[in-house]
């Protein structure tokens, strides 16, 4: 079944850096376009950035936009999210996504804590 495990969260400063990992599984990674999300206490999820198959085409929300990165490696089934120049209203549990056969999957998601 599809399975997708991100790692890489933690508690960083104000403009530090992170860069998180979602492994994927149980499906045939390179076909598909992944994504990254993100949920704050008392908010909505929002889309962070999305990746198509190849990585040729990115798209990202407004507020990350020239901080974050996507990108993926299709040989390790792995999407990245790179994040620099945090603040703290980047503060979030961060999940990646994929759409497989209409059905939309979830990872755990992993938390992201920006403080000083």
């Amino acid at each position: 079944q599809v399975r997708l495990v991100e790692s890489g969260g933690g508690l960083v400063q104000p403009g530090g850096s992170l860069r998180l990992s979602c492994a994927a599984s149980g499906f045939t990674f390179r076909n598909y376009a992944m994504n990254w999300y993100r949920q704050a206490p008392g908010k909505e999820r929002e889309l962070v950035a999305g990746i198509s198959t190849t990585g040729g085409t990115t798209n990202y929300a407004d507020s990350v936009k020239g901080r974050f990165t996507i990108s993926r490696d299709n040989a390790k089934n792995t999407v990245y999210l790179q994040m620099n120049s945090l603040k703290a209203e980047d503060t979030a549990v961060y999940y990646c996504k994929v759409r497989v056969a209409l059905s939309e999957k979830w990872g755990q998601g992993t938390q992201v804590t920006v403080s000083s």
